[in-house]
């Protein structure tokens, strides 16, 4: 069997040295794991693709550039590939660089690899043949976290790219902070502060980067189009289009509200939806496995008490909330809660809220696999004394359930946080924390 003819003119085009391309530099890092396949997934749209061109890139500043090969399975020339194409790929590659073979450790960058049925066998193989590292992405609808680690019998590390971090946005524009916080300039603050309250209301997206509103808008909700119904009505088979729909725009409209899969079954059948209870409950599943929204659940170590208290969902970009909310609300502070929880993901914490005993909540608690602790509270407007006592008033209470946690309150800007005096409690704007390194 000869090798297809796209995939020879993608190999001929993957060994041309080349200017590395001009992107801008993501924040996330593979684990350093030998012997691993590093799988790179998370929402489309979001940059997995670039990200990838950006390992081989900084692959090539120090090795020969056939040493660094990255393949795009993504062309309509190529649907229905037998894996056996993959080994084709792999030989024709070592016919033309036989000295490196058992030699030098070649690194293979495979995007949109899910697109080649039976492709985890084959990267399971070379990993335990050849000297390779290897790096797929796909899309979420048949490349799922939990797949991942199935499918390559634990050979596999995932690393999720989301849409841009704040830090991200402002390096695209070419402004990220140099210093701290503590060293900026009046003018530096008041640009951050300016470029903040864009991007929770921009968002992150790569593509969307500089678009006016309506084109902004009408490029997020394909985005959405998209994932519903590539990664979950294709994928699951999902009859109830129009429950799904309004399942999401509900989800994207208020993020930050508490939700029961109860609730949404009753208002879907007042909205003339017949959906079961367990199919709301699995098409809530769906949509975090398509990294669209994620949940946060009761921070408790009683199973029972989080799996029965409600959770609470956010868009995976503060930008789709101003995308599906037609009221005309500004909703600053739902979408700063949401860049914070995504900046609390990519630092890898383990996140839920607290409910105190008086029924006031912490937005997030959040445990980091160093060991840290942060209560996190986030008040998009502290000035009404009201609103400022509640916020406070939770923390405080909150306390003894994470005694070892350092309590925040995040506000918007340096003034609001001048203006809040609150003992025990560390008050700064949210873009500072969000600048500032993980614990």
């Amino acid at each position: 069997m000869p090798l297809h003819p796209v995939l020879l003119e993608k190999l001929n085009a993957a060994l041309v040295p080349g200017p590395p391309p001009v992107f801008t530099r993501r924040d996330a890092r593979l684990p350093e794991v030998p012997g691993k396949a590093h799988a790179v997934t998370g929402m489309r749209r979001a940059g997995k693709t670039t990200f990838l061109r950006q390992l081989q890139a900084a692959c090539r500043e120090s090795l020969p550039p056939e040493r660094a090969v990255f393949v795009s399975f993504d062309d309509d020339r190529l649907a229905e590939l037998a894996v056996d194409q993959l080994s084709l790929l792999l030989e024709e590659y070592y016919r033309r660089h036989p000295e490196l073979r058992g030699r030098e450790t070649v690194h293979w960058f495979l995007d949109e690899i899910q697109l080649v049925a039976g492709w985890e066998r084959f990267v399971r193989r070379v990993l335990d043949s050849e000297r390779a590292e290897i790096v797929v992405s796909g899309s979420s609808a048949r490349m799922l976290s939990r797949e991942v680690h199935t499918s390559l019998r634990g050979r596999g590390m995932e690393t999720v790219i989301g849409p841009f971090s704040f830090r991200e946005f402002l390096r695209h524009r070419g402004e990220e902070p140099e210093q701290e916080a503590r060293r900026w300039t009046a003018a530096r603050r008041s640009l951050v502060e300016k470029r903040f309250q864009e991007f929770l209301q921009e968002g992150g997206f790569p593509e969307t980067q500089g678009l006016a509103l309506p084109l902004r808008i009408e490029l997020l909700q394909s985005y959405v189009d998209t994932v519903l119904f590539r990664d979950v009505v294709e994928r699951y088979g999902v009859s109830q289009v129009s429950a799904l729909r309004w399942l999401v725009r509900q989800c994207l409209r208020n993020p930050g509200g508490s939700f029961s899969v109860h609730r949404l079954h009753q208002d879907l059948k007042a909205q003339g939806h017949g959906v079961a209870k367990d199919a709301v409950h699995a098409l809530l599943g769906h949509l975090q496995d398509a990294f669209l929204v994620s949940a946060v659940a009761l921070a408790t170590e009683s199973e029972r008490q989080r799996n029965s208290n409600p959770r609470k969902l956010y868009p995976v970009d503060p930008g789709l909330i101003r995308a599906f909310d037609t009221s005309g609300r500004t909703n600053l502070g739902h979408a700063l809660e949401t860049a914070v929880l995504n900046e609390l993901q990519r630092r890898r914490a383990e996140v839920g809220y607290v409910k105190t005993a008086d029924g006031f909540e912490v937005d997030f608690h959040a445990r980091y696999l160093a060991g840290g602790e942060e209560l996190l509270q986030v008040c998009a407007d502290p000035a009404a004394p009201a609103t400022r006592d509640r916020e406070l008033r939770a923390l405080t209470q909150s306390a003894p359930t994470a005694p070892r946690a350092t309590r925040h309150l995040l506000v918007m800007t340096r003034d609001q946080a001048i203006s809040v005096e609150a003992p025990g409690v560390s008050v700064q704007p949210a873009y500072e924390w969000l600048l500032a390194p993980a614990p």
